[in-house]
C-alpha cells in the first residue's frame, strides 16, 4: 500500500508540470508516442494504467504531444481473468520489442516511448525523463484527414505535409479506445473496477514511406462490435523496422 501511496503521490506532482489540456496540439509540440503493454489480469498494472491516463490527460512534458497506445497482452489470460481486450498480437509486438531492446523478456507493466526506451509502466520519474528526451528530436510532419465512417469501417488519409529526408519505415494505423472501464471478477485484480486509457482495438500496417513520400496514402480500419465508433481516435506512427524507433505520429478523433 505504501508503494502505491508513493506511485499517486508522485502522479499528482506529475500533473502539475507544464499542465496542457488533453488532446491540444501546437506547432512547438514534437509527437512522442508512449505504448503500454498491461493486462487486466495483472495486480501490478492498474498503477501503470492510472499514468497512461494522467499522461494523455494532463500533456504534463513541455514540447511533448503525448499519443498513447495502450496495449492489452494475452498470457495472462489464462490465469482467472480473460481481459476482453488483449490479443496476441500485441503480445508478438511485445516480445519483438524485448528482440530489439535486448531486455530479458516480456512483462507488465512495460511502457515504451518512441519505441527506443524501455521500463516499468508505473515507474513516473523515468516515463517523464523519457518523454523529455523524446520531444527534443525533430520528426516527420503527418497529417490526418477527416476520418469517414462507413458501418463498422473507418476511413482516413494519412499525408507527409512536406518532403523530408527520412529512413526507411513502415507506417501503422490504430483505433482506439479513449477511455475503458471493466469490473473485473477474477484473478489478481478480482473485485476491482479497472479504468483504462488509450485502449487499442485495432492496429495494422498499412504501408511504408517510400508511398507516402510519392503520394497521400488512404487505409481503412474495422472497429469491433463492441466498440463505439464516435468515441475513438484513430493513431497513425511511423516506425522503423525492428520494431525500432517512432519517427513520425499523428492523431484524430473519429468525430471531431
Amino acid at each position: 500500500m505504501s508503494q502505491l501511496r508513493n506511485i499517486f503521490a508522485a502522479l499528482s506532482l506529475l500533473s502539475v508540470v507544464n499542465p496542457i489540456h488533453a488532446q491540444t496540439t501546437t506547432s512547438n509540440r514534437t509527437p512522442v508516442l508512449v505504448e503500454l503493454f498491461t493486462s487486466e489480469g495483472c495486480s501490478s498494472c492498474p498503477p501503470a494504467d492510472a499514468l497512461l491516463a494522467k499522461l494523455d490527460h494532463d500533456q504534463p512534458i513541455q514540447n511533448a504531444d503525448i499519443i498513447i497506445l495502450g496495449e492489452h497482452v494475452d498470457y495472462w489470460d489464462n490465469l482467472g481473468w480473460h481481459d476482453r481486450f488483449s490479443s496476441h498480437q500485441y503480445t508478438e509486438r511485445q516480445s519483438q520489442y524485448s528482440a530489439s531492446l535486448n531486455t530479458s523478456g516480456a512483462y507488465t507493466p512495460q511502457m515504451i516511448v518512441d519505441g527506443t526506451d524501455q521500463f516499468v509502466g508505473n515507474d513516473v520519474a523515468h516515463a517523464q525523463r523519457a518523454i523529455t528526451h523524446a520531444a527534443q528530436t525533430a520528426k516527420l510532419n503527418l497529417s490526418l484527414s477527416k476520418p469517414i465512417v462507413d458501418a463498422r469501417k473507418v476511413s482516413a488519409v494519412v499525408t507527409l505535409s512536406a518532403i523530408q529526408s527520412h529512413p526507411n519505415g513502415d507506417l501503422y494505423a490504430a483505433l482506439v479506445d479513449p477511455v475503458d472501464t471493466t469490473n473485473v471478477r477474477n484473478g489478481e485484480n478480482g473485485g476491482r473496477r479497472l479504468q483504462h486509457a488509450g485502449v487499442v482495438r485495432s492496429l495494422q500496417r498499412i504501408g511504408n514511406l517510400k508511398q507516402l513520400n510519392n503520394a497521400p496514402l488512404s487505409f481503412s480500419l474495422t472497429a469491433p462490435a463492441d466498440a463505439n465508433i464516435a468515441d475513438m481516435r484513430i493513431v497513425v506512427f511511423a516506425q522503423q523496422s525492428g520494431p525500432g524507433k517512432v519517427i513520425g505520429a499523428v492523431e484524430a478523433s473519429v468525430t471531431p
